[in-house]
């Protein structure tokens, strides 16, 4: 497909005013280089120029760059201006409670949002350094918010920022108090954002008022009394932040616990907003743990933790008697806590995503406990149920879990981490392992067997051409079954659902990053207590259908 003619008076044009609103010197500086470099810099000026990052559920997230499509002080000061001001109309009460993580700008970006915050008459309360995401879900509601801003872009790459917005209860109600904005929250921020003046209007006040570490120190307290306290604490652990924020807060929650302090791979402990030993700062990207197994192994650790840059999400690696270390999928991570805390007798509701294993809703069943699936995302996991039972747990496939949802109603890496290494120190009293649980779940309920086919695009009409293929030509068959259930959930999201009886594939765009996802699943009975068997047909089954669906998509 062509791309589109750019017309260089236009944008020339509207990089000069862009220039004359733009409050920061080296956001200046940088866009009058691309100016001077025309005609050769034409495709980068229309390319910060396509449009203004919209103000999405996700919030905002983007390259940190010169434009309105990008993440930098201009565009940081006017979503914080659309945000106090939907705040005031809604007639909101209480402080804007902002976090932030070690990330270029998020200092700079989260010091803004306070002065605009207080510029407009309300309290903005800032957290004392670069701190998890967690702990910023955690103080909007221990702080009784008007709403929260998290400035991070999490496992994106080093080049982007973003800035998440959560609601206090006054608005976000019982369910989503201290949880991230759904619709028509994000819709209404996303108008006031367009209708803010020139910049040099919007009134800037104090950076607010610092907190203190008593604030984190609650959360420490707070998360460490996720665990049972007689529980055993004879456990080896290593573990990463990926140059990330997670280290202090998580091995000082593990010693209030009264587990042993982690092991921390050395140079990836201390933030580093360059990430300079990953390609990619994602646990779930290869190689990225690599330091953390080899530290494991090196040290005899009896598990390995890795949490995202802003600790929001928790990965874990076993040692597998079969295979070696190996990294557990979030589904399957997802499961054992499940069962974990039905083991400890914990009753109420446990939720996932349409994306995740089917396991969890036939554990619920046969354990007699009220199940909820969601679209994705931890904003509509935590509203799971509509409040018909109270939610105890909620997870999804990419790493993120709810094990407190009182402590935190959002994906909390750290209170995840406290309680596998709970339930793996409990095995370990018995001589048993994660791996061991896993096969005892596969007996009672089938291999569940899950994986993913993703793909990274640099032109987003790639994703959508996919999208309206296999909604062209909807396969009716999979793995030679017949599909039996082709769900199409437009035009409330962008997602279609395929079923077999014994298969699942959901395909739909990544709500946050340029990518088309496959979400696959194939369920295979256990024969005569075979584990082993059965994972080896899952396995092959599932390449299969992994192979049929690229080429559905034409990927």
């Amino acid at each position: 497909m062509a791309a589109e003619p750019i017309d260089l008076d236009d944008i020339r044009d509207r990089a000069r005013r862009w220039l004359d609103d733009d409050p920061d010197p080296a956001t200046r500086e940088e866009l009058r280089a691309v100016l001077d470099r025309l005609p050769a810099s034409a495709p980068d000026l229309a390319d910060r120029f396509a449009g203004p990052l919209t103000f999405g559920t996700a919030g905002l997230r983007g390259p940190l760059r010169a434009g309105p499509n990008g993440m930098n002080l201009a565009v940081v000061t006017q979503a914080a201006a659309g945000l106090v001001g939907w705040l005031a109309a809604q007639g909101a009460t209480g402080p804007l409670v902002i976090g932030y993580d070690a990330r270029h700008g998020s200092r700079e970006f989260a010091e803004r949002t306070a002065q605009v915050a207080t510029g407009a008459g309300r309290p903005a309360l800032l957290l004392p350094r670069p701190l998890p995401t967690p702990v910023l879900a955690y103080a909007v509601r221990q702080l009784d918010g008007a709403a929260g801003v998290m400035v991070t872009a999490s496992h994106n790459p080093p080049q982007d920022n973003g800035y998440k917005v959560y609601l206090g209860a006054g608005l976000g109600g019982e369910l989503g108090a201290g949880a991230q904005i759904v619709p028509p929250a994000d819709a209404g921020i996303e108008a006031a954002i367009r209708a803010v003046g020139p910049l040099a209007r919007v009134p800037l006040g104090p950076a607010g008022q610092v907190l203190g570490d008593d604030l984190v120190a609650s959360y420490v307290e707070r998360a460490a009394a996720v665990v049972d306290p007689a529980g055993s604490r004879d456990l080896k652990v290593a573990y990463t932040p990926l140059h990330g924020v997670g280290a202090a807060v998580l091995t000082a929650a593990f010693a209030r616990a009264g587990f042993g302090v982690p092991g921390v791979v050395p140079d990836q402990a201390e933030p580093d907003p360059d990430f300079p030993t990953v390609s990619f700062p994602n646990p779930e990207e290869p190689g990225a743990v690599d330091r953390l197994v080899e530290l494991a192994e090196r040290t005899g650790a009896d598990l390995a933790i890795a949490n995202d840059p802003d600790a929001d999400r928790c990965a874990v690696a076993v040692r597998d008697a079969r295979t070696g270390w190996r990294m557990l999928r979030g589904d399957e991570v997802g499961v054992l806590l499940a069962d974990h805390l039905m083991r400890r007798g914990v009753r109420g509701l446990y939720a996932t995503t349409i994306v995740s294993s089917s396991l969890l809703r036939a554990m619920c069943a046969a354990r007699g406990l009220p199940y909820d699936e969601t679209l994705t995302g931890f904003k509509w996991i935590v509203r799971a149920g509509g409040g018909s039972a109270p939610l105890v747990f909620g997870y999804e496939e990419a790493l993120g879990y709810c094990v407190a949802p009182e402590h935190v109603r959002d994906k909390d890496g750290i209170t995840a981490a406290l309680t596998v290494a709970e339930l793996a120190a409990g095995l370990k009293a018995e001589g048993r392992t994660l791996t061991d649980r896993l096969d005892e779940l596969a007996a009672e309920f089938g291999v569940h067997h899950t994986d993913q086919l993703s793909v990274r695009v640099d032109d987003l009409r790639v994703i959508a051409d996919a999208m309206a293929r296999v909604r062209a030509a909807t396969p009716t068959a999979l793995l030679g079954h017949p599909v039996t259930e082709a769900r199409d959930l437009l035009p409330e999201a962008d997602v279609v659902i395929l079923r077999t009886d014994a298969a699942r594939v959901v395909i739909r765009p990544s709500g946050t990053e340029p990518k088309l996802k496959a979400y696959l699943e194939v369920v295979e009975p256990v024969a005569n207590g075979d584990v082993p068997a059965a994972r080896a047909r899952a396995t092959t089954a599932i390449a299969a259908l992994r192979t049929e669906i690229a080429t559905t998509l034409n990927l």
